[in-house]
């Protein structure tokens, strides 16, 4: 990727002119503001990537597609590299290492290239941003979009090991956070080509916007539990109790499992609470690999789990107990691969316990939902653990008892392997 942007960089440097002195001005302001803007929002940056959750939505691409919008292609593609790398070393260091920042540069290069090459075809001649007028700006904007968005995307599908559209291609609110970005670097543009001196108007708003998008990053992280990536006992309470008013007969929530990890503290008395965080996280990975996207799931706090299943109430008692045991089955056969300073350790053997709660046709509130739950959760630990078992509020289907996959293994429930 860094080799073809090179050479289509260096490929569009020998077919152009070379820059004027204004170009050449209109360059070092754009690269100056955006290393300017940089170092204004240099504390809210890092505290934004410190507790961002998900893709991070560079603000830097208002400088950046400005310069694609009005220079030549090569002075539009050293404000990118320059532009970015400065945010690397002043922000990224050493969390983002330097290859994903070079990489991340190249793709904005590229779609730089991209978005110059549009407006250079739709408005020839000395002003090309002026002939290509709206059109132009909006097609740079889809193209530019396009390219990075899609490389970027690329790299992610690749490098992660369960990639989701989410994940892959961003949320809602950061592929608009990325609209309104590329919209100021348009009027940035525009004000670098009527009044150089107009552009400094754009730096206000930018850094105002860095501290809105903070607040965002502050809200999520402070709904997400720090060790496994999963809701917070007290997002996850809002978040049910939010679903349960809006649920209706037909598709609202069906039931509640209440998980505990068997014999967990042995765990972490065995080999510490750094081992037990990982294992923590592996389990909270396979929970949330057997339910759906919009189940919600969350951890309460120490061992325990607690999922709510969205869903048509008919048949929920047979789908809720087909769940829970899908999961006691996954972390039953879950092997957590820790690397310790004596060699990789092998963590297995785990065990889970759960209870299910049946929500009647007509509903019911969460609080009694937890209840059941945790009422038929400790009845699994109380018949031996590694237990699967239902209870049923007044109104529900009379589900099947219990399923389980015996008792746990003696001794604790888990098997350390040194390798």
């Amino acid at each position: 990727m860094e080799a073809t942007a090179i050479g289509l960089v260096v490929a569009a440097a020998v077919r152009t002119p070379g820059p004027g002195t204004v170009q050449l001005v209109q360059t070092a302001m754009l690269a100056g503001l955006g290393i300017l803007h940089t170092e204004a929002a240099i504390g809210v940056e890092r505290l934004r990537r410190r507790v961002m959750v998900g893709n991070h939505a560079n603000l830097s691409s208002v400088w950046t597609f400005a310069g694609a919008l009005v220079l030549p292609p090569a002075c539009a593609a050293g404000v990118a590299v320059l532009v970015h790398l400065h945010v690397w070393a002043r922000t990224g260091r050493p969390r983002v290492p330097l290859y994903r920042s070079v990489y991340s540069a190249a793709t904005i290069v590229l779609a730089c290239l991209g978005a110059a090459a549009v407006v250079g075809y739709l408005g020839a001649g000395p002003e090309p941003l002026t002939a290509a007028g709206i059109p132009g700006i909006v097609l740079g904007s889809c193209v530019y979009t396009t390219i990075n968005t899609g490389l970027v995307a690329g790299a992610i599908a690749m490098s992660a090991p369960q990639p989701d559209l989410a994940r892959v291609l961003g949320r809602w609110d950061d592929n608009l956070l990325e609209f309104a970005t590329l919209s100021l670097g348009a009027l940035t543009a525009v004000a670098l080509v009527v009044n150089p001196w107009l552009v400094l108007l754009a730096l206000p708003p930018l850094v105002v916007l860095h501290r809105a998008v903070l607040v965002r990053h502050l809200e999520e992280a402070a709904s997400i539990d720090g060790k496994t990536g999963l809701l917070n006992a007290v997002a996850w309470h809002a978040q049910a109790e939010r679903l349960l008013r809006r649920s209706d007969r037909s598709a609202g929530p069906r039931g509640v499992l209440v998980l505990d990890l068997d014999h967990f503290k042995s765990v972490n008395d065995t080999h510490g609470h750094l081992v037990g965080d990982q294992v923590l996280a592996a389990v909270a990975g396979a929970l949330r690999a057997e339910v759906r996207e919009r189940d919600l799931v969350g951890r309460f706090g120490g061992e325990e789990f607690v999922v709510l299943l969205a869903g048509p109430a008919a048949g929920a008692s047979v789908e809720l107990e087909a769940v829970a045991e899908r999961i006691r089955s996954r972390v039953a056969a879950l092997r957590v691969e820790i690397p310790t300073p004596d060699g990789p350790l092998s963590v297995s053997g785990l065990t889970v316990s759960i209870g299910v709660a049946v929500a009647p046709a007509e509903g019911a509130d969460l609080r009694t939902l937890l209840q059941v739950a945790d009422t038929a959760l400790y009845a699994a630990k109380r018949a031996g653990r590694n237990v699967v078992r239902t209870g049923t509020l007044p109104g529900a289907v009379s589900p099947v008892a219990s399923r389980h996959g015996g008792e746990s293994p003696p001794g604790g429930g888990w098997v350390m392997h040194g390798e």
